[in-house]
């Protein structure tokens, strides 16, 4: 009878071992990816057309780096004294204020010391704009352009009816090009029409009209 009792409590305890193999069956089916494409082997041509890919990819940023580095090479030999040329700049300046102070000075108008000095001073200058130009540094020719925002800098307008509107009239402060670069823009002065004006007789005859 105990036997018995036993025998019926093993397969009881199996089935229910089939209950849960099932169930986790079950589990396991709803854990696979959803995806199954990516679950698949990669075949060796899609491996190899992978790797073409990449190394496709690599020789192309490789190439476009070593443009970039000719590029910043160039622009370092061309430009790279860029900064101190316009700090040059300074030099030819600082030497036309001194000029026009001796020039305008009326103890030394007409002397011949002031004659010899302004002489040496001529020469500084072309000495240095030679030596600007040999170096690709060349002056912007403005006198009678069209005013260029890219080139010039308009400081002020001039009444000048025999001008066309915009036109650059005075040279305030020369400007220069280092190369196909603006080193420094023009300070100029641009002719504008001269304002209609009534005369005062007929201005006092219109408010006595009034």
């Amino acid at each position: 009878m105990e036997k018995d009792q036993n025998i019926i409590s093993e397969n009881q305890d199996n089935e229910l071992d089939d209950v849960k193999f099932e169930n986790q069956s079950i589990d396991d089916k709803e854990k696979i990816p959803e995806n199954i494409e990516k679950a698949k082997e990669i075949t060796p041509e899609e491996k190899i057309f992978e790797l073409e890919d990449k190394i496709a990819r690599a020789f192309a940023e490789m190439e476009n780096q070593r443009r970039r580095f000719e590029k910043e090479r160039e622009d370092a030999f061309t430009y790279g004294g860029f900064a101190f040329a316009k700090e040059t700049l300074s030099l030819i300046d600082n030497l036309e204020r001194s000029k026009k102070i001796l020039e305008n000075d009326v103890a030394l108008k007409d002397s011949e010391a002031l004659k010899k000095t302004l002489e040496h001073f001529n020469i500084i200058n072309k000495d240095m704009i030679s030596i600007l130009s040999k170096n690709g540094i060349v002056a912007l020719d403005s006198i009678g352009k069209k005013l260029d925002p890219n080139f010039h800098q308009a400081m002020m307008e001039i009444d000048d009816d025999h001008k066309e509107p915009g036109t650059i009239v005075q040279e305030i402060q020369k400007g220069f090009m280092m190369k196909d670069r603006l080193l420094r823009p023009s300070l100029v002065g641009v002719s504008k029409k001269t304002e209609n004006k009534m005369p005062k007789s007929e201005e006092n005859k219109e408010n006595s009209d009034n």
